[in-house]
């Protein structure tokens, strides 16, 4: 289960890549926008902004999120769904997946699919953490690993889960599609409180450690919250009453069919 406010304690912080990707697609008038995952659809409504004469369409396997989506005023029809089973209509001229497919085994053929039943000159703009050798997820793997929780947590936690920029630009390249990809590294400069959780762990609540609060029971939970705690107080340690939180990101933009010949 998802969690929209845990989800936004970070908001403008998870927000900085959608609107960098966003910025590499020069859509002009496209019939339909689909934003595929787009969880409480906060960054959603920024695209019907964006393209006001545009059909906008919001989609995430969460209700909860979908609940939250849907009670905001935007012109936006958002819906309960699964990336694996969405297929483009004929009137998709851009496909926003941000932050997504770092939860999908097998998304490389998921993207070749996309590439090959949009609309030809149509916009695929993917966004996904590039983070998975940080000190967080090592740490995160590490106390995961130890015997109490392992048999639960082993099968939920991938090393490497995505491919680098590179790797992204030569599947969609060999799929017929003009490509631009490209890496940041943000470092989120997070306010840490003597009084509160280290800020890396709330921050990880709200997405990698999910799944790992949904495999245990409450004591469980507390016990292994607690021990990762004191390993991220160790990685990332408090200076000037912040968090220097490195986080890095992969983007590709890919235009598909028979316009890919253009420069992006």
């Amino acid at each position: 289960m998802w969690d929209p406010t845990t989800y936004l304690r970070y908001g403008d912080e998870r927000s900085r890549p959608f609107h960098d990707l966003l910025a590499r697609v020069p859509a002009d008038r496209p019939r339909a926008v689909v934003d595929l995952g787009c969880g409480p659809g906060n960054l959603t409504a920024t695209l019907a902004g964006r393209w006001p004469a545009s059909r906008i369409v919001g989609l995430d396997s969460s209700p909860e999120m979908i609940d939250r989506a849907g009670a905001a005023p935007a012109p936006v029809t958002f819906a309960v769904g699964d990336v694996r089973d969405w297929r483009p209509g004929s009137d998709v001229d851009v496909v926003v997946c941000n932050a997504v497919l770092q939860w999908v085994p097998g998304h490389r053929d998921l993207l070749t699919r996309w590439a090959a039943e949009l609309p030809a000159g149509a916009w695929l703009a993917v966004q996904v953490p590039g983070n998975f050798d940080a000190a967080s997820h090592r740490a995160l793997r590490q106390v995961a690993g130890r015997p109490a929780w392992s048999a639960d947590l082993a099968p939920l936690l991938r090393e490497a889960p995505v491919d680098d920029a590179t790797g992204y630009a030569a599947l969609l390249t060999g799929a017929g599609c003009a490509v631009d990809a490209w890496e940041t590294t943000y470092v989120h400069l997070l306010p840490a409180r003597a009084d509160a959780d280290h800020p890396v762990l709330t921050w990880m609540e709200g997405t990698a450690l999910r799944p790992v609060r949904a495999a245990l029971d409450a004591a469980g939970w507390s016990d292994f919250r607690a021990e990762l705690g004191v390993r991220l107080a160790e990685a990332y340690p408090v200076r000037q009453g912040q968090v220097y939180f490195p986080f890095r990101r992969v983007f590709f933009v890919a235009r598909t069919g028979a316009r890919a010949e253009e420069n992006l």
